[in-house]
């Protein structure tokens, strides 16, 4: 079997807590990696950011290839201008499929504007199935905009509908983005098949905590509050760094730290993101800086250290459509408090693996740190929990489920309706 992966505007190579990096990089790194185990080749295919890596690489072990095609300049370039380079990105996969002399039994896209280039492709290889999943959506995130310019512009939204429409299966990582697909967008819930995201529970285990604390220069007399996750106004970092200055005037028995994993918090004030200056201005004016450490980016591998030695990660997204880094942190034995929005909301078991709280209330979210924080037992308890529940999610069941999906789509394939050309949708 031969699976075309379509990550067009982020490679799942590349380094995590950068501005389009997180959680999807991770998924289609991790599953072709484990479909790769189970003799299944896949070619996952990407926008050529930089001229200076090779366009073929195997860094996913199993034969399996990332293929860096150029599309427009080698650069990274905002996400509202990569549109324009599609029919190039297609004709690029086109000519690598032929040079090869390969065919593709699925489309595997991911994001909408891979869905797109999956679409076209399609119609090159009459009719290939199309099996695409959105990760996060353009109305959702329009709903949790604070101002103008984060909001997703309608070609997006007309992106999406176009892609429920042509795909013949769309992977959902739970019940909220099904409902949010069948409400929000009129999509056919006959398509879409309930699959979650997986973790990869041989990287992702509880490390004991002498040796993870070694590792990140945490002192044992310390309390360690982690967030990781890419610097944006949608992921509620300021919703924790408010806890984090009620926390002040609560009794901790120990000093508590907020690590902040993601984004460039050094670069030079001209070069810094608007949201990263803004949460460093918000700790000044709180008067909390000394309780803060902005880490920046850190490599997938030494994630499992700063999992194991917090004493709790917390995730206060305003939308999160799974939540990768709560699922990564519980298979490391640490409880995660999270907003109850999304996935989070049916991955985190509120008192059993960790808590929920209301989008939004750093008062909330103070007091379920407090409460864990002073309660080692409690921790303990849930950590232990946490860590159980996560198997629940290893890569290799949810592959299974993949693969079966794979095969059903190969055994049902049908010519699906022509589609229009990618220039109309933008």
């Amino acid at each position: 079997m031969n699976i075309a992966m379509i990550s067009y505007h982020t490679c799942p190579l590349a380094t995590l807590g950068g501005k389009d990096t997180g959680g999807m990089n991770v998924y289609v790194r991790d599953l072709t990696r484990t479909l790769g185990g189970r003799s299944i080749h896949v070619d996952v295919f990407t926008r050529s950011q930089d001229e200076h890596v090779p366009h073929v690489l195997h860094d996913l072990g199993y034969g399996n290839r990332v293929v860096h095609v150029p599309a427009g300049p080698e650069i990274p370039l905002p996400k509202h201008d990569l549109v324009n380079y599609l029919p190039e990105f297609v004709e690029g996969i086109r000519r690598f499929a032929q040079e090869k002399h390969i065919r593709y039994d699925i489309l595997h896209s991911h994001y909408w504007m891979s869905g797109l280039a999956a679409a076209s492709l399609s119609d090159l290889w009459e009719g290939t199935p199309i099996l695409h999943m959105f990760h996060t959506l353009g109305i959702m995130k329009n709903r949790i905009a604070r101002s103008e310019e984060e909001r997703e512009g309608k070609y997006r939204i007309e992106g999406e509908k176009r892609i429920l429409a042509r795909a013949d299966r769309i992977v959902v990582a739970t019940e909220a983005e099904k409902a949010q697909l069948q409400w929000l967008y009129k999509g056919d819930v006959r398509k879409m098949v309930i699959i979650p995201p997986g973790v990869d529970v041989s990287r992702f285990y509880p490390i004991p905590r002498d040796e993870s604390r070694e590792f990140v220069g945490l002192p044992a007399d310390r309390c360690m509050v982690l967030f990781v996750g890419r610097i944006e106004p949608l992921k509620g970092i300021d919703t924790l760094i408010r806890a984090m200055a009620c926390l002040k005037s609560q009794s901790i028995d120990r000093p508590v730290y907020l690590v902040i994993i993601g984004g460039e918090p050094d670069v030079p004030p001209d070069q810094m993101t608007g949201e990263m200056a803004r949460l460093q201005q918000l700790c000044d004016e709180l008067c909390i800086g000394q309780m803060v450490v902005f880490l920046g980016k850190r490599a997938q591998d030494t994630l499992p250290y700063y999992y194991s030695a917090a004493d709790v990660v917390v995730m206060p997204s305003s939308y999160e459509s799974f939540g990768m880094v709560a699922l990564e942190a519980m298979a490391c034995g640490t409880p995660v408090i999270a907003s109850q929005v999304g996935g989070l909301a049916f991955l985190v078991r509120h008192g059993e693996t960790g808590f929920l709280i209301p989008e939004g209330d750093h008062v909330a979210l103070c007091e379920a740190l407090t409460r864990l924080l002073n309660d080692s037992t409690l921790r303990a308890r849930l950590g232990k929990r946490a860590q159980e529940y996560a198997q629940h999610y290893c890569w290799e069941r949810i592959a299974n489920r993949m693969i079966h999906l794979y095969h059903d789509l190969m055994a049902q394939r049908t010519r699906p309706a022509s589609a229009s050309s990618i220039g109309d949708s933008a």
